[in-house]
């Protein structure tokens, strides 16, 4: 077998150009098939972490009522805070939302918003509420960066709010823009205006009572609680997982168009190789070894492509994806519209699982394209094959 690798080894480099080109080739694919995965991980990482850390802690308790999708249902989805929380949300381990709609008429203009309450000593969450402040009658409101821009807004603007409480009655007020806070993630900034919870239950006229009680992340949840369902992390965030899978889903094409050309170049590399050689083919078997052998032989080196490939896309990939990872790839604002967490730069997260599966998968693939078309050596009687002529 050593034997076949170094008579392998001496063929491919005898070959020249064409064992070079099939290489780069390769590399590419090498590359590229790590790149664009490593830049979904990356992403999936970022927005689910950033997710977890503004908006869904450990998991959510949903009040019954409660439909994300269904502005109809805040009127119904409030109820008390339970008691069995009320010594974790004084220590911080849990933060309330009451959500409601209303509306903002910023410069003169008009916009729908959803009014979200929460408590202003939370440090669960990464909704800057310590930012509350108490000065005047104002009421005192958090606005994200998106939303502020969108409408013009500034810290210490006055705004007037309107808002519908619990009796269906209209009224209205002035908020003070005590602060604007950046975020990655559209569903705690984009039209949305938050405020004390305290405050908000008293202009709502709901006492103790919230819409959502996010988790403690660093806490298993088992409380459980009538009129109340927890919400899991898988759960809040498949609508994350879901799009990662599809764009995965989109990259096999990629994938498989990059593999059919490096691959096809292997095959007819391989299929010239043993109609030029036949002469040497003979004077193999002439010499004592086998077919399979032979076969093995040419197997051996059209799979070290891959090996040499491996190697030249590490030698000029691996500075690439590190600058990457540590500088990040920049994205387009527009893309935040979305409502997924989107950051400004995606920073990819090349792990060593998915190196390693790159190589098998290619050098595998590698390998089994190498052995179809030698397999016809098995077929040349040794006598034809030294004349030149195959069978």
């Amino acid at each position: 077998m050593k034997l076949l690798f170094k008579l392998a080894a001496k063929n491919l480099f005898g070959a020249g150009m064409r064992t070079w080109l099939n290489v780069i080739v390769l590399s590419f694919s090498f590359l590229i098939i790590i790149w664009h995965k490593g830049l979904l991980d990356g992403w999936d990482r970022q927005a689910k972490n950033e997710t977890i850390s503004w908006e869904t802690g450990g998991g959510q308790y949903w009040q019954s009522s409660y439909d994300p999708y269904d502005p109809f249902s805040l009127t119904e989805a409030h109820a008390r805070i339970p008691t069995a929380f009320d010594s974790l949300i004084s220590k911080g381990d849990l933060a309330s939302f009451l959500i409601t709609q209303g509306t903002i008429y910023p410069r003169g203009r008009i916009q729908s918003i959803l009014i979200k309450g929460i408590n202003s000593n939370q440090k669960l969450l990464k909704i800057p509420s310590s930012l509350f402040t108490k000065d005047g009658d104002e009421i005192p409101a958090l606005i994200g960066r998106n939303t502020a821009t969108d409408n013009g807004i500034k810290t210490g603007d006055l705004i007037t709010l309107r808002w519908r409480d619990v009796h269906g009655t209209f009224d209205a007020g002035n908020i003070k823009v005590t602060g604007i806070f950046d975020t990655d993630v559209p569903t705690v900034d984009m039209g949305q205006v938050w405020v004390p919870l305290d405050r908000l239950q008293k202009m709502m006229d709901m006492p103790g009572e919230a819409t959502i009680i996010v988790w403690n992340k660093e806490q298993k949840a088992d409380i459980s609680v009538a009129g109340w369902s927890f919400k899991t992390n898988e759960f809040l965030l498949k609508s994350i997982t879901d799009l990662i899978k599809m764009k995965s889903v989109g990259g096999i094409v990629l994938y498989i168009i990059l593999l059919s050309l490096a691959m096809l170049a292997i095959f007819d590399t391989q299929v010239l190789s043993i109609f030029r050689r036949q002469k040497e083919i003979g004077t193999y078997i002439a010499l004592g070894m086998t077919r399979g052998q032979v076969v093995g032989l040419f197997t051996i080196e059209g799979s070290l492509n891959s090996v040499m490939a491996g190697l030249l896309a590490a030698l000029y990939g691996i500075p690439l994806l590190a600058m990457q990872a540590i500088h990040g790839m920049s994205i387009p604002g527009g893309s935040k519209g979305f409502g997924l967490a989107v950051a400004d730069r995606i920073y990819p997260f090349y792990s060593l699982g998915l190196v390693i599966t790159t190589i098998l998968i290619i050098m595998l693939t590698t390998t089994i394209v190498s052995y179809l078309p030698s397999r016809r050596i098995a077929k040349m009687k040794p006598t034809e094959a030294l004349r030149g002529k195959l069978q």
